[in-house]
């Protein structure tokens, strides 16, 4: 059932323009089941024709997309056979990314990671992104302001926010990359287990001012803004761990 849910939610979803774009689109949702786990490791996936039919592309998209994955060493290609999702992905390991949320420095090593790269992912958002991206990112917020109201975990809900914005690039590397970060890149526990709760609730507060500037930035279509508030909100969160911490 979980992966007959996966294949109606592609399915439903707007096809992107273009060639290469179709190559990307079918590439990353492949890609995200191999990640996922939906597709398992040893597993055949669906034949050429089967793939044409789902992503309603041309053979050339579904070969081009399939190369994507075995160069990133996702699947084996058996020639007369089928192609197979690799039994040991080479794909960079998650690990790689994740944070130690009982470390100020791994926390502070992933902020600057994502200031890197998320300051212009945003400005990118900000060029790219279609009105149902649009719409993602600002109901992402919404869904932060809600967790908020309700008392409870924001955490989730604020990667899913980030991950929006990645989407919204339409470079599939953006999101492939908080994907391998993981929920651990937004370390709440941290706050709330080591240090001073109201001082966390308002560090949260304030991040959702700064989550807001950067999703209307995107909205407006300002790539300069876009840009220049996710830096500062990024940037801001280093300086108020590292606050936290010492005044604790």
């Amino acid at each position: 059932m979980r992966r007959e849910g996966l294949i109606a939610r592609k399915e439903d979803e707007a096809q992107p323009s273009g060639k290469r774009n179709l190559v990307d689109h079918v590439a990353q949702q492949l890609r995200e089941d191999i990640l996922s786990g939906a597709s398992a490791p040893s597993e055949r996936l669906p034949s050429e024709s089967g793939l044409t039919e789902r992503y309603k592309v041309s053979r050339t998209v579904i070969r081009e997309a399939i190369a994507s994955l075995r160069a990133d060493g996702l699947v084996d290609v058996r020639h007369g056979v089928g192609v197979f999702v690799s039994a040991a992905p080479s794909f960079p390991s998650a690990g790689l990314l994740t944070t130690d949320p009982a470390r100020i420095s791994s926390i502070i090593e992933m902020l600057e990671l994502r200031t890197a790269v998320e300051t212009e992912a945003a400005a990118i958002a900000a060029v790219r992104r279609s009105p149902v991206q649009e719409e993602a990112i600002l109901e992402r917020c919404k869904e932060i302001d809600r967790a908020l109201r309700a008392g409870v975990a924001t955490s989730d809900a604020d990667f899913a926010f980030h991950l929006a914005i990645a989407d919204a690039t339409n470079n599939p590397r953006f999101k492939q990359f908080l994907e391998l970060s993981g929920r651990s890149m937004i370390p709440r526990s941290f706050l709330l287990d080591h240090g001073n709760k109201d001082a966390a609730i308002d560090y949260i507060t304030q991040i959702q001012a700064e989550h807001r500037q950067i999703a209307e930035a995107i909205s407006d279509r300002d790539e300069e803004a876009a840009r220049t508030a996710m830096r500062r909100h990024l940037v801001g969160s280093q300086q108020r761990y590292r606050s936290l911490i010492r005044g604790k």
